[in-house]
């Protein structure tokens, strides 16, 4: 286990280290220095000197990848990649260009983005598992074939159908909630309690699909045939072994969700108004802010390997008879 772990930092770091090295190279093929200079100084009728002297004041007054000025290892650390990239990889993540701290602001907004992924991905597991296992109970009937066409039907409509039309009808005419903001606190459900209903019912639909895909696949097996001739009911060889069995490819499917749970959903926190990651992410690149865009990549890549690890875990405390090797 611990040969294992150990392998796996050193593959993330490197993983990280090319992440991170895409990240520059797509981000600065679209935008130059220059360009994100007149952005943050708010216009094209800027002049060269106000542009140098904003890229000297953040670090972007040096060459992007190598600096042929420099001797030896200042080739490479006396860069804009070395100088912004390689510092997070213990924990600094510097200012952004409008000289706010990043990692005050991660702090800050990951309350919100919580508040909001974590009850959307309990309530969504949940109700697709029992969904799904309802379907699976009325296979091959008329509920099941109904429940299918919906499914379908659900996951083929946008999610934007679903935030524009739950704030106009719950809003808007109903009156029930605020149509976006967000308020800290123990008043924060009444802004939170709309999107969460939203992005569960916007994922019923994928969701329960794929469930019972799953659980159909499982009770097929002979094992619950097996199960079934020994006398037990539907319900109890869902309950005993398909559920037990399926929820191994659901774990590792939820691994992927990990860094949505922290960094929140870009569409939905815009939309709503909510501070979180999400919007937090989307700002930065609208207003062409490198260093908030590649502390976000960055925080998205450790949550995602993280996951992968706790998830290889998870498998070994499940069945002894899994190795991590």
């Amino acid at each position: 286990m611990t040969s294992y772990l150990l392998r796996r930092v050193v593959y993330g770091l490197l993983v990280l280290l090319g992440v991170n090295l895409i990240t520059f190279a797509l981000f600065f093929k679209v935008n130059t220095p220059d360009d994100m200079a007149r952005m943050a100084l708010g216009g094209k009728r800027v002049t060269q000197e106000s542009i140098d002297r904003w890229k000297a004041e953040h670090g972007y007054n040096l060459p992007l990848l190598y600096n042929g000025a420099e001797q030896g290892i200042g080739s490479l650390t006396q860069t804009i990649f070395y100088q912004k990239s390689v510092p997070m990889f213990v924990g600094d993540f510097g200012e952004s260009d409008d000289g706010r701290n990043i990692a005050n602001e991660i702090k800050t907004r990951a309350a919100p983005s919580l508040a909001l992924a974590v009850p959307v991905f309990i309530l969504g597991i949940v109700l697709n598992i029992a969904l799904s296992l309802l379907l699976v109970f009325f296979r091959g009937t008329y509920l099941d074939v109904g429940g299918v066409v919906i499914c379908v039907v659900a996951m083929s409509i946008s999610g934007l159908f679903y935030i524009i039309g739950g704030q106009y009808l719950f809003a808007k005419m109903l009156s029930l909630v605020p149509i976006s903001g967000f308020q800290p606190g123990l008043q924060a459900w009444r802004f939170l309690v709309l999107p969460v209903f939203i992005g569960v019912v916007g994922g019923i639909g994928s969701g329960t699909r794929w469930y019972r895909t799953i659980f159909l696949e499982e009770a097929n097996k002979d094992y619950v045939r097996t199960a079934r001739s020994k006398g037990l009911s539907e319900l109890q060889v869902l309950r005993r072994h398909v559920l037990r069995n399926g929820l191994i490819p659901i774990l590792t499917g939820s691994v992927t969700v990990i860094p949505l749970l922290f960094m929140g959903s870009l569409i939905t926190e815009s939309f709503f108004g909510i501070p979180g990651l999400g919007s937090y992410t989307i700002d930065a690149i609208q207003a062409q802010d490198f260093s908030i865009v590649r502390s976000m990549v960055f925080i998205g890549s450790v949550l995602y390997m993280v996951g992968l690890v706790l998830t290889d875990v998870a498998y070994t405390l499940a069945d002894p008879r899994v190795r991590l090797s």
